[in-house]
């Protein structure tokens, strides 16, 4: 069975999209995705689906994997504004690493980078390997999904990294610290050779998925009509607003004006000291607002004016919507990734009864919920909108009430 996704819907997700990054859209985008709620009559393939758990296993033919991911694609619903994604950040973080002979390593169960040596940082050269197997294994996936697919399914652009977080794989961060204050412009030369590389990768990965690919996309999954990125400098959270305007900022302000579209994924309260410079850049589009590790009980209530000085620069930032009907396992891991790095204020969950659930798994019962009898009342629902049109007010005004919406509502 095909993936429920028809070239109308695509159009609308192209037009939605569009209106969301020029600031026309009246609504927040809703990407949600039903899993394995369809079936998809064909049964399914031996295969194991592309992870970082397998993703170093490079005798399974890119078409396999791009089959077995097409079966699971077909067991899904796409409703509102998600839409047929793979996601490439499978590779780890920073896979550009790997691209200049750093060591993928997935044996603990998900990708981490390590240097080939310890070389000293005067010594320290770095060198795109256009023939790397990690390099050449991302090409002949995209170039399979093309082929495959025709343009039906998104293809994300891997997590590259950021500058500064590729050279502490190869430097450690503790290292890379000490190089801040002792070799400056060493870290300079490097972080230069890295961003020339980081655009190879990029560039020769889009030559692949253009113009068959709906479109520019990454693991955030937010669609482009144009080229866009979703930046990071996790390494900055460690450093001061000075450092960070000298070996940070530059950087991610070229990538602002070589990009059509910029989101900056700012991880943790250590990288608040940096906002007002990444707002002050002309190409910065959006900030997603992530407060971090060890601040899962906190929510929005705690970060009003994080979201009133993006939102007062003209940014954009995200709202996240979950369907816990069924308490389906992968969205289970879903919601409690978001409980880690979303504020609960600008969290929305609905819930639809079922054989098996006649009401929310027990640890996210107390949370706000709609209660709905079909999955058609997400769009047309009034409590639902009007929900959104609160929560986006109030992230606004910087306001930012504790609603209990409890079953029914």
């Amino acid at each position: 069975m095909p993936i429920n996704f028809s070239p109308n819907q695509w159009d609308k997700i192209k037009k939605d999209y569009e209106a969301w990054w020029n600031g026309e859209l009246d609504r927040p985008l809703i990407h949600d995705v039903r899993r394995n709620v369809v079936d998809p009559s064909v049964p399914k393939p031996s295969t194991p689906l592309l992870s970082q758990q397998t993703v170093t296993d490079l005798s399974i033919p890119a078409k396999d994997l791009i089959e077995r991911w097409d079966y699971e694609l077909s067991t899904y619903e796409f409703v509102a504004d998600a839409f047929p994604h793979l996601n490439l950040d499978c590779f780890g973080p920073g896979v550009v690493a790997a691209f200049c002979g750093a060591t993928l390593d997935n044996s603990a169960g998900s990708v981490w980078f390590h240097p080939p040596a310890d070389v000293p940082i005067k010594d320290l050269n770095l060198e795109f390997d256009p023939n790397n197997k990690w390099f050449l294994r991302i090409k002949e996936i995209c170039q399979a999904a093309n082929e495959f697919w025709q343009g039906q399914v998104l293809v994300g652009m891997p997590d590259l990294g950021g500058t500064l977080d590729i050279l502490a794989t190869f430097r450690t961060s503790e290292g890379l610290l000490f190089d801040l204050y002792d070799e400056p412009e060493e870290v300079k030369r490097l972080t230069a050779q890295i961003q020339e590389m980081w655009y190879r990768a990029y560039d020769e990965i889009n030559e692949i998925l253009q113009p068959v690919n709906p479109g520019y996309g990454d693991w955030g999954r937010i669609y482009s009509a144009k080229p866009q990125y979703i930046l990071q400098s996790d390494f900055a959270f460690m450093i001061s607003n000075d450092m960070f305007k000298e070996f940070a900022l530059p950087t991610i302000k070229y990538d602002t004006e070589r990009l059509d579209r910029a989101v900056f994924h700012l991880d943790g309260m250590g990288m608040l000291p940096h906002l007002d410079d990444l707002l002050s850049l002309p190409g910065m589009d959006c900030i997603q607002w992530c407060h971090g590790a060890g601040n899962r009980n906190e929510c929005c209530a705690d970060w009003p004016d994080v979201h009133k000085q993006v939102l007062g620069a003209g940014k954009k930032s995200d709202i996240f919507i979950a369907d816990l009907t069924g308490a389906r396992h992968n969205v289970m891991v879903e919601v409690g990734y978001a409980l880690r790095h979303v504020e609960l204020g600008r969290m929305l969950f609905y819930f639809q009864e079922c054989s098996d659930y006649d009401k929310p798994p027990f640890d996210l019962n107390g949370f706000k919920y709609h209660q709905i009898s079909d999955s058609n009342e997400i769009r047309n629902e009034p409590g639902i909108k009007g929900d959104l049109i609160t929560i986006l007010n109030e992230i606004k005004s910087g306001i930012a009430t504790q609603r209990s919406f409890r079953g029914g509502v």
